[in-house]
């Protein structure tokens, strides 16, 4: 049973406080902290869905159906321009070709572009001058860089092949075998792209602390040991950065092996004839757009995994946050050291 007390007598009648309105200020106020941020950075996926996720699902929706170049859209196909595509022996030879000239550009030029960088970040003389002239092949265009190249790799009369033949070596068939084909195409890649990732790299050293190095040279630790110890595993983040963007520029090569000789198709056997060539191919001179679009799927899917595993393989590298724990131990144990030497 509910029983009401009775207002004490001579105390002041209560007053409940009217609900406090909120003003359109207010109002906006708050709008403008919870909704600002993601129209700030709206405009980078407006971008990225109309030039990026669009041709994406749009070359999806290509691949299923019959697409001539001239006619337009077909027929509905489902999955049949995926399966003819796997059965061609010209697949399996481009994604050969493109593995192989990946494999010999990006680990040379990541591992080239690492070793460049530790030189420009030690005590040099003109320093601007050596890390500007890192990046002069870069900004050569890559047809000017693959028609040098094809000369200078030619079977008969170039330069490679000539300072060889002084050496009593046999002229290499640089366009005609395999291999020495791959290789030369490769040196092209790593003649571009190491100066600009060894740029990106020395950023990064730039910005690991001096004194880790100071205390690991405390305890005599050499330059070499230095390098592997603290400077590969604080470069993880740049590392994991520069061997994916490596990697799906190393899948989609197309400018060096279709300036390799005059007429693109990737050698007489394709020998050197990527999956770009092969896609180009089959797009533009086959005019099948369908199979085409099949083509650019799969080699989608294949950077996807490529990209998941170099990034499974670069996490293997201690973190920076691991030497960073480390580093604080070690200068415990030297103030240790000093205190018990006083």
């Amino acid at each position: 049973m509910a029983t009401q007390l009775a207002p004490t007598r001579g105390a002041a009648p209560s007053r409940q406080r009217p609900p406090r309105k909120i003003g359109f200020r207010q109002t906006l106020g708050r709008w403008d902290v919870k909704v600002s941020p993601y129209l700030y950075i709206s405009p980078f996926f407006i971008l990225f869905a109309i030039v990026g996720l669009f041709p994406l699902l749009y070359t999806g929706y290509v691949s299923v159906h019959e697409w001539s170049l001239l006619g337009g859209k077909g027929d509905y196909v489902g999955f049949e321009n995926f399966s003819f595509v796997l059965g061609q022996p010209n697949f399996w030879t481009g994604l050969r070709n493109t593995l192989s000239i990946f494999l010999l550009s990006s680990v040379p030029q990541v591992i080239a572009a690492l070793i460049i960088a530790a030189m420009l970040d030690a005590n040099l003389r003109a320093k601007t001058f050596w890390r500007m002239g890192v990046l002069l092949p870069y900004v050569v265009a890559p047809v000017a860089v693959a028609l040098v190249f094809s000369k200078m790799f030619a079977d008969e009369s170039g330069m490679i092949n000539a300072v060889l033949g002084n050496l009593g070596i046999d002229p290499i068939g640089w366009h005609k075998d395999v291999l020495p084909s791959h290789i030369a195409i490769a040196s092209m890649v790593n003649f571009r792209w190491t100066g600009y990732n060894a740029l990106i790299f020395l950023a990064a050293m730039q910005a690991i602390p001096r004194d880790l190095y100071e205390a690991a040279t405390l305890d005599g630790a050499s330059r070499v040991r230095q390098f592997f110890a603290i400077t590969i595993p604080m470069l993880r983040p740049t590392m994991i950065f520069v061997i994916i963007t490596s990697t799906i520029g190393g899948l989609q090569i197309y400018d060096e092996p279709r300036m390799y000789d005059q007429l693109g198709q990737g050698g007489n056997s394709r020998q050197w004839m990527t999956i770009t060539l092969y896609l180009y191919e089959l797009g533009w001179r086959q005019r099948d757009l369908g199979r085409a679009a099949a083509v650019a799927w799969l080699l989608f899917l294949l950077i996807i995994i490529f990209a998941i595993l170099n990034f499974a393989i670069t996490r293997r590298i201690s973190s920076a946050d691991d030497m960073t724990r480390t580093a604080k131990k070690a200068r415990k144990a030297i103030k240790a050291r000093e205190r018990s030497a006083r």
